[in-house]
């Protein structure tokens, strides 16, 4: 096995890693991150793993519930106020 070979693996091996760690759910991506803490890894991947055990939000908000509520707005009887989706962009 070349040189070029191992390089090619690392970099597809690097790249499955990123893509499965962005497209899986964030109770998941929860679950693996408070079991991957309890291994002996480099400090500013623990950081980032913690960050990632300790989210609240699928956008590392602090929730949903705390949108603010327009005041006027019409609504029916009975019904809970509107409320303000606020879009925010991911965090790099």
């Amino acid at each position: 096995m070349g040189i070029e070979s191992l390089l090619v693996f690392a970099l597809v091996s690097a790249s499955f890693v990123y893509a499965a760690w962005q497209l899986m759910p964030q109770s998941a991506r929860r679950a693996l991150a408070l079991g991957l803490l309890r291994l002996p890894l480099p400090a500013r991947v623990n950081v980032y793993l913690a960050q990632a055990a300790q989210s609240v939000g699928a956008c590392n908000c602090s929730g949903c519930g705390h949108a603010t509520v327009k005041r006027g707005s019409a609504q029916k009887a009975g019904q809970p106020p509107a409320q303000v989706l606020v879009f925010h962009p991911r965090k790099k």
